[in-house]
């Protein structure tokens, strides 16, 4: 500071002696040494990359501080890789929440910046937020993604996986050891007995699956075999008319005979057109017996198609639960909408393109106690395995109530506990939020909640993904893996695209146009 005045002064005095030309030189060259003094100070703050001095073990979740322009890898043990980001730039601000990778790249190009560069990409939303390899000035200046060091995102790259957890804190935060009675403590018997039961169930599924296929296919056949009947039935209604109408007619001859030759001709021609008529209501009558056994084996045909539909269903839902068993589960609770939700990822891609596909098939209501309060936002996740279980930390990123405080107002069903928690494993996660589920949370993702009260501009200049109105699939009826993971999207989920207008998100499409740049 003190040669930054000296060189103030001195100017000063030149300015007095020299012409204007010089003058004016003289200023800018202060200006010079003012702006790289600046700039050499803003790249001084700049985290370095550090690499942890011992063996890493596979990565858990990643952290990045906005405040700090920073990103940290943790695994089992701690943080183990750790480097300098660029976040989003006023107006496209990265938003801060909870989310996880949901596609990788390795040479990616920008669908929405002029086919951009952007290496190593690892998307953490459909809608284009993701980390990837880009300049870093030392400062915020992305258009809503989390620029890393090249050299970094390239290391990195082989290192994640898809649905490796991403939390975006508006300030600096780390993993601290946690327990509490509501985590999961698994069991080791189910842990072990799983894959038998997995096996076991599938297999149970698949006859299920044969055996509906087959009552439904003896249903069609007995109802397109009955389709016939009203025809046949009709054609013989209409036989049997006719004979009674001729039998009519005959006793009308007998009645209107003048002679007796006349009146025994009549009562011949009667006796044929009786045996006619007694013959066609024989075989109406006989065709409504066999009509009546058919419909009834339609009925008994169509009862018992429901019924295998229904034990298939069952065994299909046992037999997905059984092979889900043998993935960390992600569970969700929501102050805003009062539910609780359940996501794992099943490894099938994704049918239009693009990711994986995560298990949507638990979402159920919880009870909070005093749900007007907030509970803030708190990512419980299971570290590594214990002697009593699991080991668990605690992120918070953003304050309402204490993380164990949070925990202990909700009232999580039993059921839904006795259905995941036997078999929980490292890496799976509880997340409590007074935020609802974005609408970027859809079948190929795992959960994306971001803070409302941080800038979500990184958000507002991205087009919202389409929503998921995809047909159910149980996977055994169509060669699939015999998980069920398509659904209608919850109309409960924050939408997508906020832009905060007196203190509420207000929602629109920018009209800007992109600028050739990076992410």
């Amino acid at each position: 500071m003190k040669d930054l005045m000296t060189t103030a002064q001195s100017s000063t005095a030149i300015r007095r002696c020299r012409p204007p030309g010089r003058v004016a030189l003289a200023a800018v060259a202060v200006l010079t040494v003012l702006t790289a003094s600046a700039e050499a100070a803003k790249q001084a703050r700049q985290p370095a990359e550090a690499v942890a001095q011992r063996q890493a073990g596979e990565p858990i979740m990643a952290i990045v501080s906005i405040k700090s322009q920073q990103v940290t890898f943790y695994d089992a043990d701690g943080w183990i890789l750790r480097a300098p980001v660029s976040t989003g730039t006023t107006g496209r601000e990265t938003p801060a929440g909870v989310f996880a990778i949901v596609e990788k790249d390795k040479d990616h190009r920008s669908t929405m910046y002029d086919d951009a560069w952007m290496p190593n990409m690892q998307r953490i939303t459909w809608n284009g937020i993701a980390l990837h390899g880009g300049p870093l000035p030392g400062y915020a200046a992305s258009h809503g993604c989390v620029r890393m060091p090249f050299g970094f995102a390239e290391g990195l790259f082989d290192k994640t996986y898809i649905g490796m957890r991403v939390i975006i804190s508006p300030h600096d935060t780390v993993p601290t050891e946690f327990s509490h009675p509501s985590l999961f403590v698994p069991k080791p018997e189910a842990i072990a007995a799983a894959p038998g039961r997995a096996d076991k169930l599938s297999a149970e599924a698949e006859q299920a699956t044969q055996a509906a296929a087959e009552a439904k296919k003896a249903a069609a056949a007995a109802a397109k075999e009955a389709a016939s009947l009203p025809a046949s039935l009709r054609k013989l209604e209409q036989q049997k008319a006719r004979a009674d109408a001729e039998l009519a007619f005959t006793d009308k001859k007998i009645a209107a005979a003048k002679s007796d030759q006349a009146r025994a001709q009549a009562e011949e021609l009667k006796l044929k057109v009786a045996t006619k008529a007694a013959d066609a209501a024989s075989a109406l009558d006989a065709a409504k017996a066999a009509a009546q056994s058919k419909r009834d084996a339609v009925a008994a045909t169509k009862d018992a198609a429901k019924a295998a539909a229904v034990l298939k269903t069952e065994a299909v839902k046992a037999a997905t639960d059984a092979k889900l068993a043998g993935e960390p589960v992600s569970v969700y609770i929501s102050r805003s909408t009062q539910k609780l939700y359940v996501r794992r990822n099943t490894h099938k891609p994704a049918p239009d393109g693009g990711g994986e596909v995560f298990d949507t098939s638990i979402e159920v209501p919880v009870t909070i106690r005093n749900p007007e309060q907030p509970l803030g936002t708190h990512i419980f996740t299971a570290m590594a395995k214990s002697d009593t279980g699991l080991r668990w930390s605690v992120v918070t990123i953003e304050n309402g109530d204490e993380a164990r405080n949070a925990l202990d107002r909700i009232t999580i069903p039993q059921d839904v506990w006795d259905r995941i928690g036997p078999t929980a494993l490292p890496r799976s996660s509880i997340i409590i939020s007074d935020e609802p589920l974005s609408a970027e949370t859809n079948y190929r993702t795992e959960f994306v909640a971001v803070l409302s009260d941080q800038p979500q501009g990184g958000f507002i200049t991205r087009k919202p993904t389409a929503p998921a109105m995809i047909a159910s699939d149980d996977g055994w009826d169509n060669g699939g893996n015999g998980f069920g993971f398509f659904y209608q999207r919850d109309p409960y989920v924050q939408q997508a695209n906020p832009r905060r207008q007196r203190g509420q998100y207000q929602y629109y499409q920018s009209t800007q146009p992109m600028q050739r740049s990076w992410w």
